[in-house]
């Protein structure tokens, strides 16, 4: 996996997440850039030899539904928790991703963001 896809794949992450009301973009103790909204986390990207990894929260009825489909795997260590991990999305699975990373994002977010997300999307 070359640098250029590794990096591409982590904007459009960042397109998706940074969109998203009070959300902020860290790097965590284990050098994973990390989303989170209040505090508390809703993706985590990382790279490995074999590639780009994103991982989200998820709830656990979402999660068994996911891992149903080839491309999604339980997150090591968090994976108990409803997290779901993809490595090296690509093509059509980033519109599925969109959704799934504000999901996550709603997941984390106070109810007064939540609440504010809202109202922006729906009319």
């Amino acid at each position: 996996m070359n640098s250029v896809n590794t990096a591409g794949m982590l904007e459009n992450v960042r397109k998706i997440c940074l969109a998203l009301p009070e959300a902020v973009e860290i790097i965590d103790g284990f050098g994973h850039k990390t989303f989170k909204v209040n505090g508390k986390s809703f993706v985590i990207t990382g790279e490995s030899e074999k590639g780009f990894n994103l991982s989200f929260k998820s709830d656990r009825e979402t999660q068994a539904l996911l891992l149903q489909k080839e491309y999604f795997y339980k997150t090591p260590y968090i994976g108990q928790h409803g997290w779901v991990s993809i490595q090296n999305p690509h093509g059509e699975v980033w519109g599925e991703l969109a959704d799934l990373l504000q999901e996550a994002y709603l997941r984390a977010a106070p109810k007064r963001l939540v609440k504010k997300w809202k109202e922006l999307h729906t009319n």
